[in-house]
């Protein structure tokens, strides 16, 4: 009775959300209740703890940070959140203000992290690649057709940066709320773990992690 009661909790929690356009109520939400990122997880079993508001030196921060400790090297996920809804495109087509901004920062950790790679090993440990996710806008937004068509485009030109919808968090929801006994086995880790950590434990994380340790002295 306790699991149904939280997932009904968040659900309520999720539609005020949506209903105030709150970016603030969304993340304060997703650092309460890691299970909503069920979707972004390649890694359903054993998967890595989640750290909120991580810094990169001075000047950036992303949302949400996990390790997808792969066999062919450590993958960081770095996620950007936006407001639950904005306004992807304008009335001729172009991308709108919020879509531009939402990108521009990524590629600014992008280019961050290239020119000075030594904050790459101080921030995580040790890292083989990035994989950017930017959720923003809902499936409804994404099917029209300049949408389609511009998210085609860019998933050409920018192969690390993943666009998702807000409807991962609601299809996690579900998938959450119709879980047989057997399936809840993949979601036990988020429910037991549902609060994202706080960046101050980063690097004692990565200082104790010995996946991380083997790379670090390989890459």
């Amino acid at each position: 009775m306790e699991y149904f009661e939280n997932i009904l909790r968040v659900q309520q929690q999720l539609e005020s959300a949506f209903e105030n356009n709150s970016e603030q109520q969304l993340l304060k939400i997703l650092k309460e209740n890691s299970f909503l990122f069920y979707e972004l997880y390649e890694r359903k079993f054993s998967p890595e703890p989640i750290f909120a508001e991580v810094p990169f030196g001075q000047e950036y921060r992303c949302d949400f940070a996990w390790l997808n400790d792969n066999s062919d090297g450590p993958e960081w996920v770095i996620v950007e959140i936006e407001k639950p809804k904005v306004r992807l495109f304008n009335k001729k087509g172009d991308s709108s203000a919020e879509l531009n901004h939402a990108i521009g920062q990524v590629k600014s950790w992008k280019r961050y992290f290239e020119l000075c790679p030594e904050q790459k090993k101080e921030t995580f440990g040790c890292v083989s690649r990035f994989r950017f996710v930017v959720v923003i806008g809902t499936r409804e937004d994404w099917h029209e057709k300049h949408a389609a068509q511009w998210r085609a485009f860019f998933n050409k030109d920018e192969k690390n940066i993943e666009i998702r919808t807000m409807d991962v968090f609601w299809r996690a929801l579900n998938i959450a709320k119709n879980a047989s006994e057997s399936e809840r086995t993949t979601l036990s880790f988020f429910m037991e773990n549902p609060h994202s950590r706080k960046p101050s434990e980063l690097k004692e994380y990565c200082d104790k992690n010995t996946y991380l340790q083997s790379y670090r002295n390989w890459l």
